[in-house]
């Protein structure tokens, strides 16, 4: 069996005594019991766990549980009121999904005790889109997945079962409106996905994602007709489009329910556009004509660069790639499409640079993408809380022409630019482990990515705390405090013992868990970071690949000088001597010999007070945290020798507090 993470009512029925009175009966107002059977569900899931009543549902009356539908345009599809008095829950909403959210979020805040009665709590989603992205196989496995396997698929069979259900609702509890079930790098079996094969579980599954709000979106091989009689995948080739048109006509009459298709093409070995000398605007438009009689939407991955790169060249700089592909495009995409920007313009490292692309395109539906899937964070074997990561990216103020807020918050949600199809998407963490995310403390991530995307204002502190009480709801405040105080300083103490000041990389290749300080720095990647016996770090001002010319001003400036670049960063835009002096009067080179020292001392008090909470939370979360914790702490000494280690023997320069280095 599985657990049920923010979910498990049954474990706080002592905190939810007060609201008995309410859960007497359910009353649909303006609503079809069949449009909003996931809210009415779920509500007589917690009246079962927390009162052992079997909650009827009626059509008039105002007492109880509300939900109403309402005419107020302000609320949109997915907004909601929530409000009480002495003898009411009320959830209003002017269409089924806010009403959907709506109740998740009333029985969340009844848990929190954070409905005041008599007040009302109007709710709105920052994002039009919140989406998560699976990197599932057919065969079960996972890209890049840390938490077991598939529980969408398995031998080339596809999963509808309860747990697809539990899933779902967890979606919901969170506000996500979308998810991308297959593999972005699309093969064998799963070419079939959109082919009679699997129609009927396909269609089973979004019908089952659409109930609980959440629109469901396939991966697609870009090259798909050249498995069929036509012979080409060029955009611009009558018969080429004719093939889609007829391709998504046909699968929109099997699933109609389907949200649209994720695409990579033109990326590490993808094909795309670019192999007939093509633009990704023509080959992202050929499929959104295709797919807008059906109201479909294409996402289009930005992640698109040369990884054929000669590591002798120093003009050559991966990083610039994505901007160099599309910033020139801005205002060619059809309006159905949607640019999946990756947060940084290299590949999820735990600190690079908001991308450039973020500031460079006006008239271009634009989203976030981020990764929950800890790949380059620790494998979810090690503790790291990546939300106060994702709000940083989210305040970047990226000085768009012409935008009077331009954040990137302000450019998703469409504040800056007019849109209304924008948002985040993350890859996310699960697996069909028991407990969805293979390390317990790492469904804080996935909880934390929903209520980000819907609502940006909200802290990294505000969410775990939220995260904590609804998951361990008995916790005494100083036990929750400790969990909370790890999760807090988790990013920070990861970064500290692995990469420093935004350089990157240094992991284990193929693998990425573990140090490998020179494992990708001969090859093809375009991963660098240069280190000789004089410094390291990339050249990336206007004396060298300029990387940093892409932004506006005046973060242009900014980066491309070393005394204004921010130190976090600093070695990812400029090559720097190791006897550099950062503002805190220490040497890069004594920088690097400290974090990694203390980062690894840090994960050790980190493991120790995990410890003390033996007892105080359940046991198998605590193995659990506890394994990993043992785990981190060895590959957290690891990377402290290694490191060390390494830019000992490279530069020579003694650690000045005599600490054992090798």
């Amino acid at each position: 069996m599985w657990t049920q993470c923010w979910l498990d009512y049954s474990a706080c029925k002592a905190k939810v005594t007060a609201y008995k009175k309410y859960f007497q009966k359910i009353v649909i107002v303006d609503f079809e019991e069949d449009e909003i059977k996931a809210a009415v569900n779920e509500l007589q899931i917690a009246a079962d766990k927390w009162f052992n009543i079997e909650l009827p549902v009626e059509f008039e009356g105002e007492e109880g549980i509300i939900l109403e539908r309402v005419d107020d345009t302000d609320l949109g599809r997915e907004g909601y009121v929530l409000s009480s008095d002495a003898s009411a829950l009320k959830v209003e909403a002017s269409d089924r999904r806010g009403l959907i959210y709506g109740v998740f979020r009333l029985l969340s805040k009844l848990r929190l005790h954070a409905l005041e009665q008599g007040r009302a709590y109007t709710e709105v989603p920052e994002n039009p889109i919140r989406m998560l992205d699976h990197w599932d196989n057919m065969d079960g496995s996972i890209e890049r997945g840390y938490s077991g396997n598939s529980f969408f698929f398995e031998d080339n069979k596809v999963i509808i079962n309860e747990r697809t259900v539990d899933y779902a609702r967890f979606l919901a509890s969170i506000g996500i409106n979308a998810v991308a079930i297959n593999n972005v790098n699309v093969k064998d079996a799963a070419c079939d996905l959109i082919n009679d094969k699997y129609s009927d579980e396909v269609k089973r599954l979004s019908e089952l994602f659409y109930d609980y709000g959440v629109d469901m979106y396939v991966c697609i091989n870009y090259a798909a007709p050249l498995e069929s009689d036509v012979k080409s995948a060029d955009p611009l080739n009558e018969e080429v489009r004719q093939w889609w048109k007829d391709k998504t006509a046909d699968i929109y009459s099997r699933i109609p329910k389907l949200g649209g298709f994720l695409v990579k093409a033109d990326s590490e070995g993808r094909p795309g556009p670019m192999t007939y000398g093509r633009t990704q605007a023509d080959g992202a438009n050929m499929l959104a004509e295709a797919i807008k009689p059906h109201g479909g939407k294409i996402i289009w991955r930005c992640f698109v660069y040369n990884c054929q790169q000669d590591w002798r060249d120093l003009t050559v700089d991966r990083a610039k790639a994505g901007y160099d592909y599309f910033s020139k495009l801005d205002g060619e995409f059809a309006a159905n499409v949607i640019l999946q920007i990756k947060n940084g313009p290299m590949d999820f490292q735990v600190r690079e640079p908001v991308s450039p692309l973020f500031g460079a395109l006006t008239k271009t539906n634009q989203m976030l993408e981020v990764q929950i899937a800890q790949e380059y964070t620790g494998h979810q074997i090690d503790v790291c809380y990546l939300i106060p990561w994702f709000k940083q990216i989210l305040e970047f103020k990226t000085y768009l022409a012409g935008a009077e807020h331009s954040t990137v918050a302000d450019i998703i949600s469409g504040k800056a630019i007019s849109s209304i199809r924008g948002g985040m998407t993350a890859v996310t963490n699960t697996g069909n482990d028991e407990n969805w995310t293979g390390n317990d403390l790492a469904a804080a991530n996935l909880y934390g990515f929903g209520r980000l995307a819907w609502d940006m204002s909200l802290s990294a502190e505000e969410i775990v705390e939220e995260w904590i009480e609804l998951t361990l709801p008995e916790l005494e405040k100083e036990d929750s405090d400790k969990i909370e105080d790890i999760l807090m300083k988790s990013w920070r103490v990861y970064e500290e013992y692995t990469v420093p000041l935004g350089i990157g990389w240094m992991v284990s290749p193929h693998e990425h868990y573990g140090p490998s300080v020179d494992g990708y720095e001969y090859d093809r990647w375009g991963t660098y970071h240069r280190a000789d016996w004089q410094g390291l770090g990339v050249e990336r001002g206007p004396e060298g690949t300029g990387f940093s010319e892409q932004y506006q001003s005046p973060n242009r400036e900014m980066y491309s000088k070393v005394e204004t670049t921010p130190e976090e960063l600093l070695l990812f835009f400029h090559k720097m001597p190791y006897k550099y002096r950062l503002s805190t009067g220490k040497t890069i080179i004594q920088h690097i010999y400290d974090t990694h020292f203390e980062g690894y001392a840090e994960v050790q008090r980190m493991r120790d007070c995990w410890k003390t909470l033996e007892g105080k939370v359940p046991l198998r979360m605590f193995k659990n945290v506890a394994e990993r914790f043992e785990r981190q702490v060895y590959i957290a000494r690891e990377w402290c020798d290694v490191i060390n280690s390494y830019f000992y023997r490279k530069c020579g320069i003694a650690d000045e507090k005599g600490r054992k280095i090798y």
